[in-house]
């Protein structure tokens, strides 16, 4: 298992760098659209959507607004980022709502109708917004770099993904190493506080690194720090949620998309949170 985990991660590593590095923004933002939506479909059965039908409906609903925010965002130049920006706001206000559901276990988790509506809504409040922070953080600067192709905005996206990435690989070993208090037990009981703690310093760490790639300039390296903490933080907040759902329904994995790693959804729970508070973090902090 772990064979098959590395060598998938080692192939889709790359495939995730060139296209945030080196796709124009309509094409990437499509391909993630993709990508997310598969998240969500794989969201719809942790929401015990079981009927085919109703999940490809729900799917498609997704799907036309993603559209209708595409549709109404246009400018003489082609696009504006004012509604996504905002779409974004929006998914970081649902995730600071999500902590109190995380706070309240059993909230929506005995299999009603109501429970489904709750947590279908919450579907559409992660995906939806991550995917618009996603299409605002590449196209918000369009500065080039040194690297044909490639602008100041592809690269901060790349910054908002590598945080998440060395968040997960700094609280794994942390964890392992040092782990002593539960963060969250009933929810995930592997979780400690000193892999969170770990996390964060790799996380932050790693901005730091990347930051000047992207254009930053010194002064506005501890900027660039309290967004990479945010998060940090939010990323957790996200992959917390996505084990609140899998407990609810006795789920492992949220799919087998994924050989070793699962479904879409357990790659990209934390990437949902975090890039609405990366997004929001670098417009209200300015770099």
């Amino acid at each position: 298992m772990t064979r098959t985990r590395v060598l998938a991660a080692l192939t889709m590593a790359p495939l995730a760098i060139g296209g945030v590095l080196l796709l124009p923004t309509p094409w990437l933002v499509a391909a993630a659209a993709i990508v997310f939506l598969a998240a969500q479909w794989e969201w719809f059965r942790l929401s015990e959507i079981d009927d085919t039908l109703q999940r490809t409906v729900l799917l498609l609903a997704n799907l036309l607004l993603m559209a209708a925010l595409v549709w109404a965002s246009p400018n003489d130049s082609g696009g504006s980022l004012v509604l996504f920006k905002l779409v974004a706001m929006l998914g970081v206000a649902w995730w600071l709502l999500a902590m109190l559901w995380l706070r309240h276990y059993d909230f929506a988790s005995d299999h009603d109708t109501h429970a489904r509506v709750f947590k279908l809504a919450a579907g559409t409040a992660a995906v939806v917004p991550a995917w618009c922070a996603l299409a605002a953080i590449h196209a918000g600067d369009p500065t080039p770099t040194a690297w044909p192709l490639v602008t100041q905005g592809h690269v901060w996206l790349l910054t908002a993904l590598m945080i998440v990435w060395a968040t997960d690989t700094g609280a794994y070993f942390a964890g392992r190493k040092f782990g002593r208090r539960k963060l969250a037990p009933r929810i995930s009981p592997n979780k400690t506080v000193e892999g969170l703690a770990g996390g964060v310093v790799a996380g932050v760490l790693v901005a730091l690194a990347m930051a000047p790639l992207a254009g930053a300039s010194l002064v506005e390296l501890p900027l660039v720090a309290v967004a990479a903490l945010v998060t940090v933080l939010f990323s957790v907040i996200g992959d917390l949620f996505e084990s609140l759902l899998k407990r609810h329904v006795g789920a492992k994995d949220s799919g087998t998309m994924i050989p070793g790693h699962g479904g879409a959804l357990d790659r990209l729970d934390s990437v949902l949170a975090a890039l609405p508070a990366f997004a929001v973090a670098q417009s209200w902090l300015g770099f």
